[in-house]
């Protein structure tokens, strides 16, 4: 799902950097774009519960019926719905690419996922939103495997400055990842309040 807006002004909308090159922007002008960007009005509790649902939407790159259908099957699930939500997301497979380091952007993930790069298990999988079970393996299919893309992640370019996912077991030699077990909330890096996504889609 490419989103029309540049990315830089989604950022600015939503008060998160969604890519690393939208830090630099983000920093520089943190604030909403437009005339008003840098009023400082109070929002309503629907828009405070509004936004945190769209930054999580945007953090994952779903559609508006994606993330309901997550949340949907977060009800049914046992536990915190709105733990549940995130962890369910974190296992889609576009999540799970980005977060390995096999893809620059969550962005780039999917279309690489959509393209037919990956396997899960050895089977070719293109659907970003396959959700992966723990003990899953995710490669890069062999054919692929010396396309610029994947040879930029082979080398480690895309891992992030902070710790490994620790429910993630990555080798970017062997351009793999497993998911060793569930997430748990605390371990996604994902910039949200999900009690308030709960309370946006319970209203």
């Amino acid at each position: 799902m490419n989103h029309p807006r540049p990315k830089a002004r989604i950022s600015r909308a939503l008060g998160i950097p969604l890519t690393r090159k939208c830090t630099r922007y983000f920093e520089r002008r943190p604030y909403p774009a437009g005339v008003h960007g840098r009023a400082r009005r109070k929002p309503s509790d629907y828009q405070v519960r509004l936004l945190e649902k769209q930054r999580l939407r945007h953090q994952y790159n779903v559609s508006e019926t994606q993330l309901r259908r997550a949340f949907d099957d977060a009800v049914r699930g046992t536990g915190k719905t709105g733990e549940a939500l995130v962890t369910l997301l974190e296992r889609r497979l576009d999540a799970i690419v980005h977060r390995a380091g096999l893809a620059r952007t969550i962005y780039q993930a999917r279309q690489l996922v959509a393209h037919g790069h990956f396997t899960v298990d050895g089977h070719k999988v293109d659907r970003p939103s396959y959700r992966l079970r723990p003990g899953q393996l995710v490669q890069v299919r062999e054919r692929s495997r010396t396309k610029p893309p994947f040879q930029i992640a082979a080398a480690g370019a895309h891992v992030g400055e902070g710790p490994a996912a620790p429910y993630l077991s990555v080798s970017l030699t062997e351009l793999a990842a497993t998911l060793v077990r569930e997430p748990a909330r605390r371990e996604v890096p994902v910039i949200c309040d999900e009690q308030l996504v709960v309370e946006f889609y319970s209203r």
